[in-house]
């Protein structure tokens, strides 16, 4: 009971801990900044209400909307079909129910943890490489990841929802499948939907990456337009996509309250209605084929086998030094993204305010992260607490939409209480509604912290460190044995990562507990 009353007062400050990282990094960004940059921020900003609306400019736009749209979803439907069947075969209940075995799952999670380690920008550009300029370079980009997140996901739902129904029944005799369908389908419906639903959001933001980087789509004409200051053009697009993201979600979450059933159709018919517009678009969807001749090929592998150039490769760079700027990019980010949304909560506490931070919010999440990160470079140099702040900025967009749907869910009636009983707006907030959604907050954050070590392979691109920044300078110049260290210690880090978050959602949870 001590424990209790020691512990409990201090829960809602853990997440504000974070957000004491933004000090550090705005006295870094003041002591790099420039004043050159603030007329271009102007002008931005006066691009949002004054946006183009010349015809040429929107329908280059709507082509590269409907472009990133069949990136989306039929990386969304294919990842999807593909991580729900994974998802099954991967997890220990699954197995247990069906031969009373559980080592084909730990098998099957193994083979597939590498490739979800990955980030699907890392993909696009090696299948680019391989396969040239094709619509499917992107698709599988996004679908490849994808399907492996979605079957760590649906795996660890099924081995949490264990229904007591399901000894009964094979007790009864009932065979393997009728007990999966009876007492293991039924209360996963719900949460794998919610699951799929949000997936649909990431494919869509994930496309919109792609094509920053040149794959194609609505990105390849917001990079285009930002690098060449066109803000009101950038702002005509970014308000197509925002205006696509709410109509999506709301089509989603409706037909999840109607029945959680009915998203399943819908993502089963997703790959072949995306497929067959893609083709009125005129977008390349026939079968890839390599572009690089039989000679590239042989001249590629034969260096790979003989291994002469791995050990120079490797010694090209100082790992020590690229290895810390990730994590600490990493580090930063995660602060920023934990931390930034209930400070912005507790500076405006009301319910008013929550319409205001969904907006803000929702413009984070919008803005990809490498222009985000070319946006603050128009006000400061180059270096690891911009780019960590560019990350932050946009990871904090999807860390508030989850603290304002937690709070939304579990009520203010709280806070409402304690403002009652004489305790300050501040206040009431901060033991009421935050303190009820902390530890969820803080388990989700838990695992956002891998999502973010995964995304400083984009940022790295931009901001002139990391690991990404060095990938591209090896694919730029067709170092393949430096791209294969590359990636395999970017998957290795990822992995590392995951084990970490796996790790502090464990020990919160049984902190939590004994609490």
């Amino acid at each position: 009971m001590a424990l209790r009353i020691r512990l409990t007062p201090a829960l809602p400050l853990i997440p504000l801990l974070p957000g004491l990282s933004l000090l550090g990094v705005l006295s870094v960004l003041l002591r790099d900044g420039h004043g050159g940059g603030f007329a271009l921020l102007q002008q931005f900003a006066a691009g949002a209400v004054q946006p183009s609306v010349d015809p040429i400019v929107l329908g280059s736009l709507l082509n590269g909307l409907q472009i990133t749209l069949v990136i989306a979803v039929m990386s969304w439907g294919i990842s999807s079909l593909l991580g729900v069947g994974l998802g099954l075969l991967s997890s220990n209940t699954f197995w247990k129910i069906l031969a009373g075995v559980r080592w084909p799952a730990v098998v099957l999670r193994r083979w597939l943890a590498p490739l979800r380690a990955v980030h699907e920008l890392i993909w696009g550009l090696l299948l680019l490489q391989v396969f040239g300029l094709n619509g499917w370079v992107a698709v599988c980009a996004i679908a490849i990841p994808y399907t492996v997140l979605m079957a760590r996901v649906i795996a660890d739902q099924v081995d949490c929802h264990v229904s007591p129904a399901i000894p009964v029944l094979k007790g009864a005799g009932a065979t393997p499948w009728a007990v999966m369908l009876t007492g293991l389908a039924p209360p996963l419906t719900k949460p794998v939907s919610d699951h799929i639903g949000h997936r649909l959001d990431c494919a869509l933001r994930s496309a919109l990456i792609l094509g920053v980087f040149g794959l194609g789509g609505l990105g390849t004409d917001l990079s285009l337009s930002l690098r060449s200051l066109q803000f009101q053009e950038m702002w005509s697009g970014l308000w197509l996509l925002a205006i696509t993201m709410v109509v999506l979600d709301r089509l989603l979450r409706t037909l999840r309250c109607w029945s959680p059933v009915l998203i399943f159709p819908v993502v089963i018919a997703s790959p072949g209605l995306a497929l067959g517009w893609g083709t009125q678009l005129d977008l390349q969807l026939a079968m890839p084929v390599a572009v690089w001749p039989v000679e590239s090929w042989s001249t590629v592998v034969w260096n790979l086998i003989e291994g002469s150039e791995g050990i120079n490769a490797a010694l090209e760079i100082s790992w020590p030094g690229v290895i810390g700027a990730t994590v600490w990019i990493t580090l930063i980010a995660a602060c920023i993204a934990t931390g930034l949304p209930p400070l912005l909560m507790l500076i405006w506490p009301s319910r008013a305010s929550l319409h205001l931070q969904g907006v803000v919010w929702g413009a984070l999440r919008l803005i990809p992260a490498p222009l985000t990160a070319l946006l603050l470079l128009m006000l400061a140099k180059p270096s690891m607490a911009l780019a960590g702040l560019a990350l932050g900025l946009h990871h904090s967009g999807v860390m508030g939409r989850v603290l304002m749907d937690d709070i939304r869910s579990t009520g203010l009636r709280s806070g409402q209480t304690m403002k009652a009983c004489g305790a300050s707006p501040r206040v009431s907030w901060l033991y009421g509604p935050l303190a009820d959604v902390s530890r969820a907050y803080l388990t989700y954050a838990t695992y956002r912290l891998d999502v973010i070590l995964r995304d400083t392979a984009i940022i790295g691109m931009v901001g002139g460190a990391g690991l990404g920044w060095q990938l591209m300078e090896a694919l730029s110049s067709f170092h393949w044995w430096l791209v294969l260290w590359i990636v395999l210690i970017s998957a290795v880090l990822t992995l590392l990562g995951e084990t970490l978050g796996e790790r502090l959602q464990g020990i919160w949870n049984s902190r939590a507990m004994a609490l």
